[in-house]
């Protein structure tokens, strides 16, 4: 299947498949044009539920949702027969979590996290590039946003400390 012709059955699938439809960020990920960028914005209130949980349920949290996602991330990307659609956002939801990590509460938080998260994941510097071409399947998908969400928190929190 190309990727127009998966692009044309993605909707379907969607609202028909429960793993379609987390996998595309409850449908966020079928937006037209930067789907990335609304997954992430869907992934924010989610964000806002897990901020409430003690570091420890939050990290868990968040590991449990990363091997979760090799797992549907892979069979929805097997499913549409192209790795690594487009509107497969959940990797989105997982990267922006871990760029939120520990992050102190606040709306110039949250934003400054989308912000930075968004440029990383479009911009895919080293070694998030290399992640990305290199490593196939479910984790191949999730692991540069992985990468991502992890150089973004360090940097949100150099910025914390007065390091940046």
């Amino acid at each position: 299947m190309t990727d127009k012709q998966a692009a044309v059955s993605a909707p379907v699938r969607v609202f028909s498949n429960w793993r379609h439809f987390l996998a595309f960020g409850f449908g966020s990920g079928l937006a037209r044009f930067a789907p990335g960028t609304f997954g992430t914005l869907v992934a924010i209130p989610l964000y806002l539920l897990l901020s409430q949980l003690s570091p420890w349920l939050y990290a868990g949290s968040v590991l449990v949702s990363f091997v979760f996602g090799i797992w549907l991330c892979n069979g929805v990307s097997r499913d549409l027969g192209v790795h690594d659609h487009g509107g497969i956002v959940w990797d989105e939801f997982v990267g922006y979590w871990i760029t939120m990590f520990f992050v102190p509460a606040g709306w110039a938080w949250v934003l400054a996290g989308f912000a930075l998260f968004r440029l990383f994941d479009i911009w895919k510097p080293w070694p998030i590039r290399w992640v990305d071409r290199e490593v196939d399947g479910g984790l191949g998908i999730m692991l540069d946003d992985v990468v991502a969400g992890v150089v973004c928190c360090l940097i949100l929190h150099a910025i914390r400390l007065g390091a940046l």
